[in-house]
């Protein structure tokens, strides 16, 4: 089994890394075309250009958040700035799954029997490869809300 510690593209070590380039990176992103989404675009979001694509991006991006982000004005008003901030809260819970999975072992040992301890590391990579999966999905809708298309490919 690979092990959720092997480097990123950016170098950083832990679970959830996949080494795909985002949109822009691989060609599939630019003057593509209204109604079609990237591998990677979250089921939840209707494509770019369909109708109400914007609500359900925005309505997936509040489920990625902590609740309290919807008490800001300003969020509501910018989508785009709401993906930043989704972004942002995805990217530190990647890193706090990351050192979790480092310092488990160490921190843990005298307190955890086996069974349990690797349980926690199992959960640690699920949950980073959730996150992982979670920050491409939000840098695609995000850029998508800035105007980006993805032309599929054949």
């Amino acid at each position: 089994m690979p092990t959720p510690a092997s480097p990123g593209r950016d170098g950083t070590a832990g679970p959830g890394r996949d080494g795909t380039a985002g949109p822009g990176r691989d060609g599939t992103a630019g003057p593509g075309r209204d109604g079609t989404a990237p591998a990677g675009w979250p089921e939840e979001v209707r494509p770019p250009g369909a109708p109400d694509w914007e609500r359900t991006a925005v309505a997936w991006l509040y489920d990625l958040v902590p609740p309290e982000y919807r008490t800001h004005e300003v969020l509501r008003r910018y989508p785009v700035l709401l993906a930043r901030f989704a972004a942002d809260h995805v990217a530190a819970g990647l890193e706090a799954a990351r050192a979790g999975w480092r310092t488990v072992r160490v921190e843990l040992a005298d307190e955890l029997p086996p069974e349990a301890m690797e349980a926690a590391m199992a959960a640690y990579e699920r949950e980073g490869t959730r996150l992982a999966a979670a920050a491409r999905a939000v840098g695609l809708v995000g850029g998508a809300l800035r105007g980006e298309r993805w032309a599929p490919r054949l």
